[in-house]
């Protein structure tokens, strides 16, 4: 098993954070395969975003969510199936309703176990907290989009189609001006591109600008990402800015036949140049694979 070089993996609630008049974050403080946690409340329901990896980061997650909620219902839904968002969802079984888009679905069920296994493969910390996983079944499955009603506000939850994944689905809080993002927004870090062909290659650099070109127009007041610090719309515009410079500077040397592997280097090289303060450059490689893939079907 490899060494892990991160914190461990653990969801903490010593610093929540409070975005609007019942609505809170726990945030991921850094930490490496920790999500940020949304919890929004209503009259007479709750809505967790997000589980945190594995069964005992659930449990925390729940127990907060249980403490806040006061006696409210409580749902919960995840941006996408993704360890570290999805796979405590079994711990909130008899507790809470789970609800998630159909394409999120059909993701957890092919490549849940696969992901289980690559992410076991990290390192201990990882592999401690997956302990015990079983991939769930959700309770409501929508197909593109569903308003969940908590009691005097109304979350909107939406698929957005394939980017970061088929399943990627945003969360919108409207009279509070908040949007959760889940992985097609980090703060401070190069988008992650999980390219891993033959393996999996659902992640789309072109669908992903035009999904943050559509969040983009909306101007919300507030950007949870998927991990990283919280922020404003502008985190959607450098996103997007950021994805269409991957995709011109790669097939940019791709109209010009280059290798592929020569590609990579160069634009690795340009990127990093560009946002010397990032962290994530190891996801660039993939970005660049996927762009020259990208590059081959757009005709």
């Amino acid at each position: 098993m490899a060494d892990y070089p991160y914190p461990d993996p653990v969801v903490q609630t010593s610093q929540v954070r409070e975005l609007a008049r019942d609505l809170v974050v726990v945030p991921n403080q850094g930490v490496q395969l920790v999500p940020n946690v949304g919890v929004v409340g209503g009259t007479h329901s709750v809505l967790v975003v997000e589980t945190g990896m594995g069964p005992r980061n659930a449990e925390t997650v729940l127990k907060f969510a249980t403490e806040y909620a006061r006696g409210r219902r409580i749902y919960l839904t995840t941006t996408h199936f993704h360890p570290e968002h999805a796979f405590g969802a079994q711990t909130f079984a008899g507790a809470a309703t789970y609800l998630v888009n159909r394409a999120q679905v059909t993701d957890l069920a092919a490549k849940g176990p696969g992901y289980l296994q690559m992410f076991t493969g990290l390192g201990e910390p990882v592999a401690r907290q997956l302990e015990g996983v079983e991939l769930p079944t959700p309770d409501v499955v929508y197909d593109s989009s569903h308003d969940l009603d908590l009691g005097g506000r109304v979350v909107q939850l939406r698929a957005t189609g394939r980017a970061h994944s088929k399943g990627d689905q945003v969360v919108t809080v409207p009279d509070a001006g908040v949007l959760f993002t889940g992985d097609l927004a980090e703060t401070g870090q190069f988008a992650i591109f999980p390219w891993f062909p033959p393996h999996d290659t659902d992640v789309s650099g072109i669908r992903w600008i035009e999904v943050m070109r559509k969040l983009s127009a909306q101007r919300p007041e507030i950007v949870v990402p998927g991990h990283g610090d919280i922020s404003g719309p502008e985190l959607l515009d450098d996103l997007r800015a950021y994805l269409e410079l991957l995709r011109d500077e790669t097939w940019r040397r791709r109209d010009s036949e280059m290798a592929e592997a020569i590609v990579i280097a160069e634009v690795r090289e340009e990127l990093i140049k560009r946002h010397p303060e990032w962290e994530g450059r190891e996801w660039i490689d993939t970005a660049v694979a996927c762009l020259c893939a990208e590059h081959v079907s757009r005709g």
